[in-house]
């Protein structure tokens, strides 16, 4: 369940099974354990998690299951209360223990096997994870909570890491962490994010990089250069920056200011020209006024951001912010989020319109009622918009081509193959 760091460590406990000798199924009703990897950040994520107990509990009741096992955030977060409230699940672990659940499972852990895993996802692209935990204080996250301080992985062993992956035929690495510019800060005393990507450019085989969760207050702004100067580096940043009003930013405890957010996305898109910035929001944190939204809206209609996403505020026991309440109705949270995404698929459409009669480089994903499905450097998997390419024999998923955009709409692009001749 839950985000993509969540998935590396599902990953890494399915290769440590497998070597183990445990058959994984892909029919629940298959099974005699189900272990279920929950996320615990957001109310709707926890929903989730606490749902997909729910179904495993009730296999077990019904005699379908022998034995359920719960890991990751949630279990983290809430070990007692779910232990009490839900005592049908065999064993809870949290979000860092998974040779407990090799070994609850009658396994032996492999240290040998540690960055090998079992990709779950298409094998052209694999997230790679280069660090654990965050030491940022933001008041409304409780990551630090289930995932405790920040823990750079070893330059080494991301490298590592890197190669494994590619060895086993990705061509996309998706740098991930709780906050990847954090990185090396720890182990190193400076942030070596910049040095990192660039050892991570030079690997065989690794043709697109892609830079997720790059936190704003105190950006390394030499990872630009690495942008500038090697073509693997996918021109595209995700870059959350929450909110551009001074007051919401201070108690959400961001480290930045809204005019130094500015001055830092100007900075990027000066010196990575072309690049696509994605971000995302949070509307209805407690005391964010109209005024305060209304600096908001401005900021996305005046910065015209390439992707976008908004939350809503969810009020989650244990951070700073939760004495502050959660006074705006449920209502206005909706209403400002619905109006930030009308103003972004504007934004969306215009500039998707602007690539009609463009030749762009995808990776293709899928294949999905006779058309290829891929994408642009400027889009991550599950996350951003697709192109739709025309079927061809000749194309594979999984391979990168060249395609003429035919047609848009405000998330969506349509193409053929390039022709050779231009």
């Amino acid at each position: 369940m839950g985000c993509s760091k969540n998935l590396v460590d599902t990953e890494a406990l399915i290769g440590q099974l497998k070597t183990n000798g445990l058959s994984l199924t892909k029919n629940v009703d298959d099974a005699d354990t189900i272990v279920i990897n929950t996320c615990g950040f957001i109310e709707a994520a926890k929903q989730e998690s606490v749902d997909a107990i729910l179904e495993a509990v009730e296999r077990k009741k019904n005699g379908g299951v022998k034995k359920v096992v719960v890991m990751g955030c949630l279990s983290e977060r809430y070990k007692r209360e779910l232990m009490q409230d839900i005592p049908e699940v065999d064993v809870f672990h949290g979000s860092d223990n998974i040779s407990d659940v090799v070994l609850e499972l009658g396994g032996d852990y492999k240290r040998e096997l540690l960055g090998e895993r079992v990709i779950t996802t298409p094998n052209h692209y694999a997230f790679l994870k280069i660090s654990e935990g965050c030491d940022n204080p933001c008041s409304f996250c409780s990551i630090p909570i289930m995932r405790g301080k920040h823990r750079s992985k070893p330059f080494e062993k991301v490298e590592q890491d890197a190669q494994y992956l590619c060895s086993q035929g990705v061509k996309e690495l998706i740098v991930i962490a709780q906050d990847s510019t954090y990185y090396g800060l720890d182990l190193y005393g400076e942030r070596r994010l910049g040095a990192l990507v660039t050892k991570l450019a030079g690997i065989k085989g690794a043709e697109w990089i892609r830079l997720m969760y790059a936190y704003p207050s105190r950006f390394p702004t030499d990872v630009l250069n690495v942008f500038r100067d090697y073509p693997v580096m996918c021109r595209y940043l995700d870059i959350p920056v929450q909110h551009i009003s001074d007051k919401v930013l201070k108690s959400m405890r961001r480290g930045i200011s809204g005019r130094k957010t500015r001055e830092l996305l100007d900075t990027i898109r000066a010196k990575v020209p072309g690049i696509a910035l994605r971000t995302t929001l949070i509307v209805g944190y407690p005391g964010e006024t109209e005024k305060d939204f209304q600096l908001l809206y401005d900021f996305v209609e005046d910065f015209k951001f390439h992707r976008l996403g908004v939350f809503t505020y969810s009020h989650e026991d244990g951070t700073a912010a939760y004495p502050l309440g959660d006074p705006v109705p449920a209502e206005v949270k909706e209403e400002r989020r619905g109006v930030l995404m009308r103003v972004q698929k504007e934004i969306s459409e215009q500039r998707n319109q602007d690539l009609v009669g463009a030749r762009v480089k995808v990776i293709l994903d899928r294949r999905e009622d006779g058309v290829f499905v891929g994408r642009t450097e400027w889009d991550a998997p599950e996350i951003d918009q697709e192109v739709f390419v025309e079927s061809e024999a000749s194309l594979k998923v999984g391979e990168f081509c060249d395609v003429d955009i035919m047609g848009a709409t405000e998330y969506d692009l349509y193409a053929r193959v390039a022709s050779a001749t231009t």
